[in-house]
This record gives structure tokens, C-alpha cells and sequence, in this order.
């Protein structure tokens, strides 16, 4: 899933998000088989997660749902709260705002990067056929040049989910341009993603991912993270998630720890979930 200032750059460059672009932009995550919406006899709202992994789930929040995901990260020399805002607009359409509200690196704090986009889901998973759906992200630097991007980047990726009984897969690839702020033109760098997840005992779960982010240019190096992290199921719209990522290479924190949340709200269009699913 989360990719925004200095998250984006993170979660972008692992092989492990990027985040609000998250600022995410950056990254999260994430998405675990019983938050996917198969049965379209279940009327409530269930939460639909993208983090706590670098990688974005497939699968859609449900029409006119508007669900949050907010969470903390925490490292040596670097802090920061990132967000992702969902809106099921229209049907397979998701329309995401992420942003860093708070970003602290070196000793240096303030607000990070933010960033908007859509998620668009091509078909739903059918058999042997996984979920198949493309996520853009814009990332806007609100944040200063020390804590931030600096330059606007765009982020466009092919998202892929996939269960396998109790398994569930998310594999992302994509591509990101991210401007150069001294100069005209964009740098490029290749995302890719691979996160796994499987309930455990009661509301449990476990979710595990190796994603990076191929090298940008002289000054930006390839990096790959290695994540670990739980998950409790509160309530159906309601996710919980704890846990850390090894930065396994590149100028990466060796070890950087998170937890956060995702809420579906509410229907926006003051709807039955069940009718939301139909549509």
C-alpha cells in the first residue's frame, strides 16, 4: 500500500511503499483474504487495507465507502505519521489523498509530502484469474526540500491479487518519475513488490513482504526492505497492524518500526453495502 515525502522515497525504494506516495507515497500493504469482497450477500462494510506493506492490494473498497489508513513509522534518525484517504467514487474506481502529517529526519521536523491518485480495478479474481487492476499516484511536495521529494513525481503501477485458499498474494510492478529539482526533467525508478498474508488463530494474522526500488540516479541508490508484521481484525471494518521492515539494502535505516490503522467509515452515499456491491 502508503507513499508521501519522505515515505514515498522510502517505500519506493525497496524491494520491500513507496507510500502518500504515501508519502506514502508511498506504500501500504496489507491486504488480507477475509477484508476481500467476494460474497456479495454480506451487507456490512469491511475494511479493504493497503498497509501495513510497501505493496497496494487489487482489491477495491466498496461503492461509497470511505475508509482511512493512518500509522506511525519509527527509525534511527527518522519519524513520521503518514495517511491514505479512500473514496469508493464509482464502481472498480477508488480516489486516494495521501499525506505526511508529520516528518522528522536528522532533527529536522515538519509536514511531509502529500499526494493524489486513483486506484482502478480491471477485473475481479475468477478461478485461476487474479484481481488485476493499475494504480496512479501524483506526489506533491508540500513538505521542505530536506524532508521531502522537492520536485513533483508521478507513480504508476500494475497491481495483481491472487488467494490461494488461506494465501493470499499482492504483487505490484510500476514505474515512478520523479522531478529533479535543480534542473528540468524527471529521473526514473522501477517499483516491484511482492506481499504475502494468512490468517492466523482467532482475529489474527500475519503478513510478510520483500519489495525496493531500482536506482534513480548517482545520488539515489537501489534499496530493498524485508517486512514482517501482525495483524488483528477488531471488527470487519476495523484493522489493526504492528510490525517492522530491515532495510536489507541500500541507504535505508537498518530497522524501522510501525503500527497503525484502517477504518472503513462510512457510506458516503447512504447506501446498503449490499447495494453498493451490486451496482
Amino acid at each position: 500500500m502508503r507513499f508521501a515525502g519522505r515515505i514515498v522515497l522510502v517505500s519506493m525504494a525497496l524491494l520491500a511503499t513507496g507510500v502518500n506516495f504515501l508519502g506514502q507515497t508511498a506504500n501500504t500493504s496489507q491486504t488480507t483474504p477475509q477484508n476481500q469482497q467476494k460474497d456479495t450477500s454480506i451487507v456490512e462494510i469491511t475494511a479493504v487495507p493497503n498497509r501495513p506493506t510497501f505493496a497496494s492490494t487489487a482489491e477495491m473498497v466498496q461503492l461509497g465507502v470511505f475508509e482511512i489508513e493512518y500509522g506511525f513509522e519509527a527509525a534511527k534518525g527518522h519519524q513520521n505519521i503518514n495517511g491514505l484517504l479512500k473514496w469508493g467514487a464509482v464502481k472498480n474506481l477508488e480516489l486516494w489523498f495521501l499525506n505526511n502529517p508529520i516528518e522528522r529526519d536528522s532533527g529536522t521536523a515538519g509536514l511531509g509530502d502529500s499526494g493524489a491518485g486513483f486506484k482502478y480495478k480491471l477485473f475481479p479474481q475468477k478461478n485461476a484469474r487474479p484481481t488485476l487492476a493499475v494504480l496512479y499516484v501524483a506526489t506533491l511536495p508540500t513538505a521542505r526540500p530536506e524532508l521531502g521529494v522537492g520536485a513533483t513525481a508521478h507513480l504508476a503501477q500494475v497491481l495483481v491479487s491472487k488467494d490461494f485458499g488461506k494465501h493470499h498474494f499482492d504483487v505490484n510492478e510500476g514505474v515512478q518519475f520523479v522531478g529533479r529539482p535543480l534542473s528540468t526533467g524527471f529521473d526514473r525508478t522501477y517499483f516491484t513488490a511482492l506481499s504475502y498474508f494468512r490468517p492466523l488463530r482467532g482475529k489474527w494474522g500475519y503478513t510478510g513482504e520483500i519489495a525496493g526500488f531500482s536506482r534513480r540516479n548517482a545520488n539515489t541508490p537501489a534499496t530493498m526492505t524485508l517486512l514482517n508484521a501482525a495483524i488483528y481484525n477488531l471488527s470487519p471494518r476495523l484493522v489493526l497492524d504492528g510490525g517492522a521492515y530491515v532495510g536489507a539494502y541500500g541507504q535505508l535505516p537498518r530497522v524501522t518500526v510501525f503500527a497503525g490503522v484502517t477504518y472503513s467509515v462510512a457510506n458516503l452515499y447512504h447506501l446498503r453495502p449490499s447495494q453498493c456491491s451490486s451496482r
